[in-house]
């Protein structure tokens, strides 16, 4: 479909759209009047990880073309937890752990999007940041059934798969959970009111929660807002975007280093790399055509651009570099790199398979002493083949590496 507006015609153009309400009437909308959209983050962690980073460029992308982006912080649903395709409630945070997660997830966004200065709604492209722990911490329970209960049918949200996939499988499903889809309804309302929010985005997991805010919008207050979801991202091999052996890839720093979130990016398989690089980095989409093009060994080229480029939006450009160039020195010239993770211990023989593990490359000594019997270990390049063989640890450090693409040091404990 060809569309009139920079918004719906970028979104189709970097793969960002699975289902939209309305295309007709939010293309023409957009084409001649700033749309101010949002998309919910609820607060289960300290940080985002990368299953999230599609929505955050979402929001990017509507900057990018002229619209308002609104981040809105769960303070108020992260009480309940999203039950959407869960094969179990999530853990009930206290309220002073979701305040301190809603605290530390803040600062991500201000490296994606240029926001209006605190407490203000800005410009018309100014990004906001809003709590529905504002409006849905002050409702009134009899009320809140009265005015906005009363526009749901039970029949019809058993009927959205997120909550029918959970009764298939008779799993509990618990009236707390059940009540988020209204809450999350009830924002869209609320926003609307509050900001003259006129879209929700969200993953394809959100069809049917983004459904209800629009028809309760329309029901309570006659006004036409918009939907959009994207595909569920996965990776060339089916799994599941941001997940690895060693767990989760956050955005945060201070929760995964600098060189581990670049070659994660790195460690892309061939056929993601153009998806990839039209979803999560800058680059013009002709330069991405001509990249997704390489052959052979030259993909390795775009990987590393892929790489650096991801990293440059989440976590800067000076933090990207230094990430390439300890890959480079690491991968090329085989020197321990500034930004390898690092393993501290007291000054003498550790075992490889206590290294391995207290590195992170391994979960377990059942895992470590199967990558060492692969032939897959290696001290300062020399493969390890005993799973008994002690490092000693002097002055400086001991570069250990697991396969081709994981590289740490172990290095000696210093005094205070």
């Amino acid at each position: 479909m060809t569309y009139q507006s920079d918004l719906l015609t970028t979104l189709a153009a970097r793969g960002y759209i699975h289902q939209l309400t309305d295309a007709a009437a939010l293309d023409a909308l957009a084409a001649k009047q700033v749309v101010p959209g949002y998309i919910g983050f609820d607060p289960t962690a300290p940080s985002l990880h990368v299953g999230s980073l599609v929505q955050i460029m979402l929001l990017r992308r509507l900057q990018q073309t002229g619209h308002k982006p609104i981040v809105l912080m769960g303070g108020g649903t992260g009480k309940i937890g999203d039950p959407s395709f869960k094969d179990e409630a999530r853990k009930l945070l206290a309220a002073d752990g979701i305040q301190a997660n809603v605290a530390s997830i803040k600062r991500i966004f201000g490296r994606f999007l240029t926001f209006a200065p605190a407490g203000e709604m800005g410009g018309p492209n100014d990004a906001v940041l809003l709590d529905n722990a504002e409006w849905l911490d002050a409702l009134e329970y009899i009320p809140f059934l009265r005015e906005v209960g009363q526009h749901f049918s039970i029949n019809r949200m058993l009927s959205f798969d997120s909550v029918k996939l959970r009764l298939d499988r008779e799993q509990s499903l618990s009236f707390l959970e059940f009540n988020y889809m209204i809450l999350q309804a009830y924002d869209f309302l609320e926003l609307s009111r509050r900001a003259g929010c006129r879209l929700q985005m969200g993953g394809s997991d959100q069809w049917g929660n983004i459904v209800n805010g629009i028809e309760l919008a329309r029901r309570m207050d006659g006004t036409e807002v918009f939907g959009v979801t994207t595909p569920l991202i996965t990776t060339a091999d089916g799994g599941k975007m941001g997940k690895t052996m060693a767990g989760a890839v956050w955005l945060h720093e201070d929760q995964l280093p600098h060189f581990d979130y670049w070659q994660f990016w790195r460690n892309t398989d061939d056929r993601d790399v153009g998806r990839f690089l039209r979803l999560f980095t800058d680059l013009p989409l002709d330069e991405i055509a001509r990249l997704e093009s390489l052959g052979g060994a030259e993909i390795n080229d775009a990987k590393k651009i892929l790489a650096t480029e991801a990293t440059a939006l989440c976590r800067g450009r000076d933090a990207a570099d230094q990430a390439a160039e300890t890959a480079r020195r690491t991968f090329e010239e085989g020197a321990a790199g500034d930004s390898l993770p690092r393993f501290a211990v007291a000054p003498g023989p550790i075992g490889i398979v206590d290294a391995l593990i207290g590195i992170g490359f391994c979960a377990s000594r059942g895992e470590a002493r199967r990558l060492i019997a692969g032939g897959g270990a290696r001290i300062d390049g020399e493969r390890v083949g005993d799973e008994t063989a002690t490092v000693t640890i002097g002055e400086a450090p001991v570069r250990i590496s697991a396969g081709k693409k994981n590289h740490g040091l172990i290095e000696p404990i210093r005094p205070m």
